[in-house]
């Protein structure tokens, strides 16, 4: 862990980054691609020291309320925020200067907070987004090694339910050859189902691969599935984006069972409801 100096905190779209690196080690981590400019080793989190202090100015001078994302490059639920509360401090800001939130995680510390994002959504509104990509335990352990496991990250989805809190899934990355089976897509699909989740983000069944997250990825492969590299490249060479060969089959599932269940599927249509503010006071409601 090391500290900097912050020159801003929000970005165009009202997103932040408490931290930058991660200790989580997801195999597949798109945030250790060279095109981000990390100088430093990725699991050295870099914590903006001023951050509060430029999110409380920030939202100060806001004349307009809006929602406030965290999560996109770095998770904000890292065992680091055990110790340093950056991302408690912040909602905190959020819920005091009458803001609404949304938060990215694949960790169920996220539940530590639950009161606090419950205090959000009653004042304005609120949206928890998990990432789930496999319905197997060890598989999981594999990919996703220093973070909540699926059933974890469900039972915080399903306690968010009962808190009157939405959420969102990310369903990806789809590994080919890894977890690209109908099995696991109908199993985090039922999860979703159980958890009465709003939305889905999905993307398509692959995953993308850029310079610095690949070399990771495939120094993974080696030590986790040997033979897997060789089957990459020869499939795909180097290739940003990595379809699953069972890409059409998976996204008709996908859809169909998104159609009859009721969770919302399109892209667009979910990030603009994570981006759109109540105007209304009092709660804000389930779009269901």
């Amino acid at each position: 862990m090391h500290y900097i100096k912050a020159k801003g905190i929000l970005s165009a779209k009202n997103g932040m980054n408490l931290y930058r690196g991660c200790s989580h080690g997801c195999i597949y981590c798109d945030s250790r691609s060279r095109c981000y400019h990390m100088e430093h080793a990725f699991e050295d989190i870099e914590v903006k020291e001023n951050a509060l202090e430029l999110l409380e100015g920030a939202l100060r001078r806001r004349r307009k309320k809006c929602m406030i994302g965290t999560g996109s490059m770095t998770d904000p639920y890292i065992p680091l925020e055990e110790e340093l509360c950056r991302t408690r401090g912040a909602l905190e800001l959020i819920w005091r200067y009458g803001f609404g939130a949304t938060v990215i995680t694949k960790s169920a510390r996220i539940l530590r907070d639950i009161e606090l994002l419950q205090k959000i959504n009653e004042r304005a509104k609120c949206v928890v987004q998990m990432t789930l990509t496999t319905c197997d335990e060890t598989l999981c352990r594999k990919i996703e090694p220093n973070v909540s496991t699926t059933a974890e990250r469900l039972k915080a989805l399903k306690e968010f339910r009962d808190a009157g809190i939405p959420t969102v899934v990310w369903l990806t990355p789809i590994l080919p050859f890894i977890n690209d089976t109908r099995e696991n897509i109908s199993g985090i699909l039922d999860m979703c189902i159980e958890a009465q989740v709003y939305g889905i983000i999905c993307f398509g069944m692959g995953v993308t691969l850029r310079d610095g997250s690949r070399e990771y990825f495939y120094r993974q492969l080696d030590r986790l599935f040997p033979g897997m590299k060789e089957r990459y490249i020869r499939s795909y060479g180097s290739r940003y984006e990595l379809p699953s060969p069972q890409n059409a089959g998976l996204m008709e599932l996908f859809l169909d069972t998104c159609g009859r269940s009721g969770i919302v599927c399109g892209n667009d249509r979910i990030f603009r409801y994570l981006s759109e503010f109540p105007e209304a006071d009092g709660q804000y409601r389930l779009p269901f």
